[in-house]
């Protein structure tokens, strides 16, 4: 398979007659914070352009689906959630995208296909049976490319640390240059530490999965230890946790957010309880995104995967297409990511332990 290369952005052709008479972007104030004016105008996955004077058609840098465009006292424009609205921000308004309202949703900026070219086909959705050969050597060639070229963000979930092998492989990837960026919740957190000081997940050992005498204290006493000795970069720091995913995020000193739930133990430090706080922290991490891989945590993963657009404008101004890649073993979790509209999602469904050990393997065998 040749090496991976992004494919060409295609911008509009704003000299089309359709945009000639194309009014200007109205921006209506904000009378009340958290509240949109009538009309307003609700983003998409894809790249939107707004006409702020005639002929200057402006794209966002950093877009989120199911947010507002401000106008800012600079010219720019910023894509904003409805509750971070403020009294007095000037929010685009209009309901038609072609260009009529001065807004033009351009859906096809990359020229995807469509994967299904005939009126009738069979196994349209993954199941199963799906075949996913060219899936995974695609995403092979991609993070060989993205390592050096982008910002890798891996959405994970307790899984991945609940067997030692795969443990061990996410850590190489993520010693290996392959991760930029963390999103999972105390969970994934709490079983990986277990697994470093005792050498188990939820009390079973993480290799023979024999249950270890009074097992159910072993991921609360982790807990208790870490809050003791203050953070999870003092635990290993310290020595107290010597290997694992935990430890080589914080050895590589990759950025990460754990975003706490209601059923959380503990939790450990670092974890954030306030979900708009850590909503507000994953999006830092959405906004530099170009490839996303998630695993086993619909929640964590459909969180993400709202954050994420279909686009990201890169720091020398280039457009390229954000790619997203969902494993689970459900069929439902695969395909509810990826029905959420991107054209660069793909799902693979096997075992997420059994991926993470193929995946470094291979990647180790490509050097």
């Amino acid at each position: 398979m040749p090496s991976f290369n992004l494919p060409e952005f295609c911008p509009p052709d704003f000299t089309k007659p359709q945009f000639k008479d194309a009014a200007l972007t109205v921006f209506k104030s904000v009378d009340k914070s958290g509240v949109a004016p009538d009309d307003f105008h609700a983003t998409s996955i894809y790249p939107e352009y707004f006409q702020l004077s005639k002929g200057k058609w402006v794209l966002p840098r950093q877009s989120r689906m199911d947010c507002l465009v401000v106008l800012e006292n600079d010219g720019s424009l910023a894509v904003k959630e409805f509750r971070l609205l403020v009294k007095g921000d000037r929010v685009a308004c209009g309901r038609r995208e072609n260009g009529e309202d001065g807004i033009y949703v351009h859906t096809a900026a990359f020229g995807f296909e469509c994967p299904v070219s005939e009126k009738f086909a069979f196994r349209t959705q993954v199941c199963r049976e799906t075949s996913f050969s060219f899936d995974y050597d695609e995403l092979y060639e991609m993070l060989e490319f993205e390592r050096e070229n982008g910002f890798v963000l891996w959405v994970l979930g307790p899984a991945v640390a609940f067997d030692k092998d795969a443990r061990e492989a996410m850590s190489g990837i993520i010693n290996e240059g392959y991760v930029h960026g963390m999103l999972a919740g105390n969970a994934l957190a709490t079983h990986d530490l277990e697994a470093s000081i005792s050498g188990t997940a939820l009390g079973q050992d993480i290799y023979t999965k024999r249950h270890a005498e009074l097992g159910h204290y072993k991921h609360i006493e982790t807990i208790n230890m870490v809050r003791k000795i203050g953070s999870i970069e003092q635990a290993v720091k310290s020595g107290l946790v010597k290997d694992g995913i935990m430890h080589s995020i914080v050895q590589n000193e990759i950025p990460y957010v754990l975003a706490g739930s209601i059923r959380d133990d503990g939790p450990l430090p670092g974890v954030i309880a306030d979900n708009y706080e850590a909503q507000d922290k994953m999006r830092s991490l959405a906004r530099r995104t170009t490839t996303v891989i998630a695993m086993a945590t619909q929640l964590h993963s459909i969180a993400t995967g709202n954050m994420i657009p279909s686009y990201n404008v890169t720091d020398d101004g280039k457009v390229r297409p954000v790619y997203f890649f969902t494993i689970d073993m459900s069929e439902f979790a695969v395909n509810k990511l990826a029905s959420r509209g991107s054209l660069t999602a793909r799902s693979i469904l096997t075992n997420t332990q059994d991926f993470v050990v193929n995946l470094h393997r291979k990647l180790r065998r490509r050097h």
